[in-house]
């Protein structure tokens, strides 16, 4: 079935909600940002989609439409902006679907691009992010909200030029908004965007810590990683083996023990699992195991990987921080860490940066629940 941007489903639409049309303004054009953009599509929006590089929309630039296959199907004709600017120009709401190492140099130039009209989304959130963000708006004297989210809507994988393999589109994720006097309207643009799958959470740190990527990734690359050097082919979640998830699940432990001396609530990893494939309450290792059988996803193949460039400095590295703030003992996380600064042969907290900026070990947990809450007030 052929969808035609905003006009997607758009009868079928009318007839199960009152969801008003919205252009959207996507950043990023991976497998997370097309397999969004899709998502928006089916939902009756229009979103416009840009590319940092412009290397991944070449294919679609000339109006060919993007191919969708998995937990949906469809062709997909998306708007492709050439700039930012371009595609921000007329947004109600901007996305940004970018690796954490990409955040900070699209941010500013967002920031600087924003208009008070707008609401800006991090899917998802690492490094607290949607908190640096919030703090350019401040600056500029926008009153501007700022959504965090703890994973991303869909999980999708190119899987050629102008295609992409949605693997999951999640039941639940978490949310939370800075300010936080604007977290019912914040929920609420995410309902009409998406539909009802979002859980509130009480503050950006309360995402930080939902996002349980960091810890299965550590885990599992660290596991493989002979496999990740060579170059070779293998499976993600067939690689989550009983050990490997006793791995994860004692580093599990360490994230839910930070979220709890901050007092914000966290799902496990085995809930999330769960949720994010529709499977029932079962250990890891099984989770893990029926993922495989479905189709899975490859695991990186290069030490250059996502994996290696986001999820260690700009997921456990703020976890870290946050623990020392608390007083919480994190020995798997430092191992962890210290571990794959040695295995890739360079210090990976200099990968960071947003951690910088932030600030955070001159904070108490009081009073970084303070910032959390609200940057700074505006000017105007």
């Amino acid at each position: 079935m052929r969808y035609a941007g905003a006009k997607v489903l758009l009868l079928a639409t009318r007839a199960r909600s009152k969801k008003v049309n919205m252009k959207v303004a996507i950043l990023g054009s991976g497998g997370i940002g097309l397999s969004t953009a899709a998502q928006l599509c089916r939902e009756g929006h229009d979103p416009a989609v840009w590319s940092p590089s412009g290397r991944s929309t070449l294919a679609l630039a000339d109006g060919t439409p993007l191919a969708v296959t998995g937990a949906f199907d469809g062709e997909f004709d998306l708007r492709i902006a050439a700039t930012c600017e371009e595609a921000m120009a007329d947004a109600r709401c901007v996305i940004i679907c970018l690796p954490a190492y990409a955040h900070r140099a699209v941010m500013d130039t967002a920031a600087a691009l924003a208009i008070p009209s707008q609401t800006m989304i991090v899917s998802s959130q690492y490094s607290l992010s949607a908190l640096y963000l919030r703090k350019l708006l401040v600056k500029r004297g926008m009153d501007v909200p700022v959504i965090a989210w703890g994973t991303t809507v869909v999980l999708g994988r190119p899987s050629g030029a102008s295609a992409v393999k949605v693997l999951s589109l999640r039941n639940r994720l978490d949310a939370a908004t800075v300010p936080v006097s604007q977290s019912k309207a914040g929920l609420s643009l995410c309902q009409e965007l998406f539909g009802d799958r979002f859980e509130p959470r009480r503050n950006v740190i309360a995402i930080q810590l939902s996002n349980v990527n960091p810890e299965v990734h550590l885990a599992n690359a660290l596991c493989s990683f002979t496999r990740i050097e060579k170059g070779e082919s293998w499976d993600n979640y067939g690689h989550i083996t009983p050990a490997v998830a006793r791995l994860i699940d004692a580093l599990d432990l360490e994230r839910l023990a930070i979220a709890k001396a901050f007092d914000v609530e966290v799902r496990t990893i085995g809930e999330h699992m769960s949720l994010s494939f529709d499977l029932p309450a079962l250990p890891l290792a099984e989770v893990a195991r029926l993922v495989c059988e479905r189709g899975g996803a490859p695991g990186p193949a290069s030490l250059d990987a996502r994996w290696m460039r986001e999820d260690l400095a700009f997921g456990i590295l703020p976890n870290i921080a946050l623990a020392e703030v608390a007083g919480v003992e994190v020995p798997l996380h430092r191992a962890g860490f210290e571990l794959f600064s040695t295995l890739l042969g360079r210090d990976l907290s200099a990968d960071n940066d947003l951690l910088a900026g932030l600030e955070i070990g001159d904070h108490s947990v009081e009073s970084l629940m303070l910032s959390a809450t609200e940057p700074e007030e505006c000017s105007s």
